[in-house]
């Protein structure tokens, strides 16, 4: 299975990202490309340390179960999955697609010295690092995927 940790899956990305454009259409969801990206970018600051979200009451109960069948084998994301109510985005930014693209792809390539290894994310729980890597790649193409990319 694909991880963020590969540097060949990671350049990979970057490629998919660097392909986007302000006016990518969702293929399904409600978020538009520059909210993707924002919220992307939050989910890796979260990944790395850099940002908290309050632990999820759900998340306590069923977290450990639904990562475990997001990285039971190598099929996509299931679509339209819920998002943390702290890193839904709302408005528009599009000023700021540009900007935003770069900082997710500098996120994206800090994997490369990862060390936030007490992580526990706010619905799956305390995760390994190969369950990181796993996982972040799954997101990212998820997102991707959502805009054709």
């Amino acid at each position: 299975m694909k991880t963020i940790f590969d540097e060949n899956t990671s350049t990979e990305l970057v490629n998919r990202i660097n392909s986007l454009q302000v006016n990518s259409k969702a293929q399904w969801g409600k978020m538009d490309a520059y909210q993707m990206l924002k919220h992307c970018t939050m989910s890796e600051q979260m990944f790395q340390g850099k940002k908290h979200y309050k632990r999820l009451f759900i998340g306590r109960l069923f977290g450990g179960m639904a990562l475990k069948s997001i990285l039971k084998n190598e099929k996509p994301m299931k679509k339209n999955q819920p998002t943390h109510p702290e890193m839904v985005i709302t408005g528009i930014g599009t000023e700021n697609f540009e900007n935003e693209k770069v900082k997710w792809i500098e996120l994206l390539q800090a994997y490369s010295s990862f060390s936030n290894h007490n992580f526990v994310h706010p619905f799956f729980g305390k995760m390994t690092q190969e369950q990181i890597g796993k996982y972040v790649y799954k997101h990212t193409d998820h997102h991707l995927k959502q805009f054709n990319n």
